[in-house]
């Protein structure tokens, strides 16, 4: 980077918020080293960054908390790094209305402690909460097991200020639940992973805290007994907020023993409504081969909840690649066990986790034999594909991601995700290369 763009932006965020050399270490991504980090203190500087880049035509790599920064193609070339953590307020709380608007930079476990002081929660579950920034969480749609009753950042997201390509400053959408009618262009950027804009602020649907929550869980012998005791809850008059099925592998690195799989049932509200729906549980799922179903409060619930969801890369001991798929629920049980012994054909580990009521699983490679694994994933993918689902390698190596597609052939949409990447970003400066196509 030339002396003077490394001085312009030192005149924008200040000298101690600009990183070049050695200082960029801590950036690097899949083996290239940024040319320079930069942390604004507002949206303006955000704004004024990305117009110096645009000038210049250097690439930008928005980052938050890095939590969701390995999900993508490795980028040609890593530019200019624009760390978003000196965002981290929040900007408004209403709570008669049930709503917040906060900076992007904040992180969600701070986020839900400034919430949970007023009785109010967002209703999102993604891994990491203590790292993973408002932002990052919005740009990758990350979530976690309360998605089966919650939803998705799409189904939270009332507006969202974002910086444009040429360093313009866009709102949309509102800050009330009622809106008026129209075309919702802030959730164009919900899992756009910044290549459309840079988000620097959001107003978010909030909820009342529950007063009970717990952790229903059943272990079963077999796998498909666990798969086939969510499709009959998810039958029933239940309203579980979380219904996961974990396999034999990941079932023991939750700690929770030897079994052929497990199902995790969340279950919140009011203590009357939970302690009815947790004896409706035991009563449905023991006929369908549980043992004994225990219910897990407290910190016991919450150890459970963040292993399940960093299981990707801290519970398994030689984690090789992560790969996440999407497909029919009624065939995550087939899906999951045909992935497991593909694995052990190749002789590799594998340990398969699914938010069963919306058919997204993610599975966790493991070993050490390169061509083992690079056969696997591309038969997981077929399997996936043959079911008419989606993959996505949420995590690998750099050479394992040289070998192995990261995203699906796009299909027909390509040519409209084309069309937008080029009107918002007309000179591709946006973190480039790491979407769906290349965009």
């Amino acid at each position: 980077m030339s002396a003077s763009l490394a001085e312009k932006l030192r005149s924008i965020a200040g000298t101690p918020h600009v990183l070049t050399g050695i200082d960029c270490s801590p950036y690097v991504l899949e083996g290239r080293t940024p040319e320079a980090v930069v942390f604004p203190g507002s949206k303006e500087e955000v704004a004024a960054v990305l117009g110096v880049a645009a000038e210049v035509g250097i690439p930008v790599i928005p980052w938050g908390g890095g939590t969701r920064l390995a999900l993508g193609s490795p980028p040609p070339r890593l530019g200019l790094v624009i760390g978003l953590t000196r965002l981290n307020r929040v900007l408004e709380h209403v709570p008669g209305d049930l709503t917040a608007t906060v900076e992007a930079g904040i992180t969600l476990g701070g986020l839900q402690a400034a919430l949970g002081a007023r009785g109010q929660w967002l209703s999102l579950d993604p891994p990491h909460a203590e790292r993973a920034t408002l932002g990052g969480i919005l740009a990758s749609n990350a979530s976690g097991p309360r998605r089966h009753l919650y939803g998705t950042c799409r189904d939270l997201l009332i507006g969202l200020t974002v910086v444009s390509a040429d360093g313009s400053i866009v709102r949309g959408g509102g800050k009330v639940m009622k809106n008026v009618a129209g075309y919702d262009l802030p959730k164009l950027y919900i899992g756009s992973l910044g290549t459309l804009g840079i988000l620097v602020e959001a107003t978010l649907k909030l909820r009342p805290r529950p007063d009970e929550d717990r952790l229903v869980v059943a272990r079963f012998e077999r796998l498909g007994d666990a798969a086939g005791a969510a499709r009959a809850v998810m039958a029933s008059d239940l309203i579980p907020s979380a219904l996961d099925v974990v396999d034999a592998a990941a079932a023991e690195a939750l700690g929770l023993g030897t079994c052929g799989g497990a199902l995790l049932i969340g279950v919140d509200g009011i203590r009357e409504q939970v302690e009815w729906q947790c004896g409706e549980l035991r009563r449905l799922v023991e006929p369908l081969g549980a043992r004994a179903p225990e219910v897990r409060d407290g910190a016991e619930r919450d150890r459970l909840w963040r292993g399940l969801g960093e299981l990707g890369r801290a519970g398994i001991a030689d984690v090789a690649a992560v790969m996440r798929w999407g497909g029919l629920p009624t065939r995550i049980g087939e899906l999951m066990e045909s992935a497991g012994a593909t694995a052990r054909r190749n002789g590799l580990r594998a340990a398969l986790t699914a938010h069963a009521g919306v058919g997204i699983s993610t599975a966790v490679l493991a070993g050490t034999d390169a061509d083992a694994v690079v056969r696997t994933l591309d038969a997981w993918r077929g399997l996936v594909d043959t079911a008419g689902g989606q993959a996505v390698l949420e995590w690998a190596p750099l050479a394992v991601k040289e070998r192995v597609a990261v995203w699906d052939e796009p299909g027909p949409a390509f040519r409209l995700m084309k069309a937008i990447k080029d009107q918002l970003d007309p000179s591709g400066i946006l973190n480039p290369g790491r979407f769906v196509g290349g965009i």
